[in-house]
């Protein structure tokens, strides 16, 4: 069975990653390292198993989530690092568009 991880870093880390696998059309869990990073940020993995919905819903969603968890308020927790992890490569989602996220998420579709 096909399956992505993704990789999510910062304070707020934990609740990102549940806000993740919360996503309609998303199929999948999560777990928080129980090691901290040296900056005291946590780090926790999401594996995402399926989608449901067509993979350009699903990319613009996690695109939308990546933002909006980006963006948080000075006083509400943010992430620092997403990367997606699949078996074809790495995609820090920093700097990817829908489209790339999509290719990421094809796997999933079949």
């Amino acid at each position: 069975m096909a399956k992505l991880q993704i990789a999510i870093e910062g304070a707020g880390a934990d609740v990102a990653a549940a806000a993740l696998v919360a996503l309609d059309g998303v199929d999948g869990s999560y777990a928080v390292s129980d090691a901290m990073q040296k900056d005291g940020g946590l780090t926790a993995v999401a594996t995402i198993v399926g989608i449901v919905g067509g993979v350009m819903i699903i990319a613009e969603q996690l695109h939308k989530w990546y933002v909006a968890w980006r963006e948080q308020q000075a006083d509400q927790p943010t992430i620092d690092k997403v990367l997606i992890v699949t078996a074809k490569g790495r995609l820090l989602l920093e700097e990817a568009t829908v489209e790339d996220i999509a290719k990421a998420l094809e796997s999933l579709a079949k």
